[in-house]
């Protein structure tokens, strides 16, 4: 798996899938599991009146509930945010 990473973008999925799945039954060819721990959900307090047209917007967009739309807009958010930090940082490195 650890030549993969370089072939995988001169490879089709299909190239992928069979490399990986000939390797599968061969423990020299994986990396030592990674674990993860889930953190803990977090909560947030927001006024009211802002809370209620989120609720609003969530239901236009059609969102299982006002949570799932806060959580949807806060990640693309984050990820914007993140990307505009990257390019900031590549166009102030020499």
């Amino acid at each position: 798996m650890k030549n993969l990473r370089k072939k995988a973008s001169a490879l089709s999925q299909e190239a992928v899938d069979r490399l990986v799945v000939s390797q599968s039954e061969n423990d020299s060819a994986w990396q030592a599991p990674v674990r993860v721990k889930r953190s803990k959900p977090a909560s947030l307090s927001i006024p009211g009146e802002l809370a209620a047209r989120a609720a609003f917007l969530a239901r236009l967009h059609r969102e299982d509930g006002l949570e799932s739309w806060v959580e949807r807009v806060i990640r693309e958010r984050v990820e914007l945010e993140e990307f505009a930090f990257s390019e900031a940082k590549k166009n102030l490195t020499p």
